[in-house]
């Protein structure tokens, strides 16, 4: 029988935390042309309850934070949702700054302003995992 109901992919959900408006803007503007489903935060508070209400497939985290530092949201992250991989996004590029992302947990380390890096690791990452995020 033809015509069945049409499965739809369920589009990979992506949380971007940085608070330059600009930044993430421009991220969410990127992503969601590749086809993500982004939202936003630019504090570890909101960045902390948007992922336990909803479920993400990938954070990219800014590494300076109005409450904190993308260190310790990547950390509690991991905590509260293992195996969702987070991607530093941040000014701060210097190798030591790479150590203490992985350290923290981080799945990747782009140094700004390289978007075409992040945009190449998100789907990078993305592809590794099945998006099982219900939109």
């Amino acid at each position: 029988e033809q015509g069945g109901p049409l499965v739809s992919i369920p589009k990979c959900r992506i949380l971007c935390v940085d608070d330059h408006h600009d930044t993430s803007e421009m991220l969410h503007a990127l992503l969601s042309d590749a086809d993500y489903e982004v939202q936003t935060a630019s504090t570890i508070e909101e960045a902390s309850r948007l992922a336990s209400e909803s479920q993400f497939d990938l954070y990219v985290l800014d590494k300076r934070l109005p409450d904190g530092t993308g260190l310790e949201l990547c950390q509690i992250l991991n905590r509260a949702t293992p195996g969702v991989p987070c991607i530093f996004y941040t000014g701060d590029a210097y190798e030591i700054h790479r150590h203490e992302a992985m350290a923290a947990g981080a799945s990747a380390f782009v140094a700004k302003p390289d978007v075409d890096q992040l945009i190449n690791t998100v789907h990078k990452l993305l592809s590794e995992q099945h998006c099982a995020a219900e939109a």
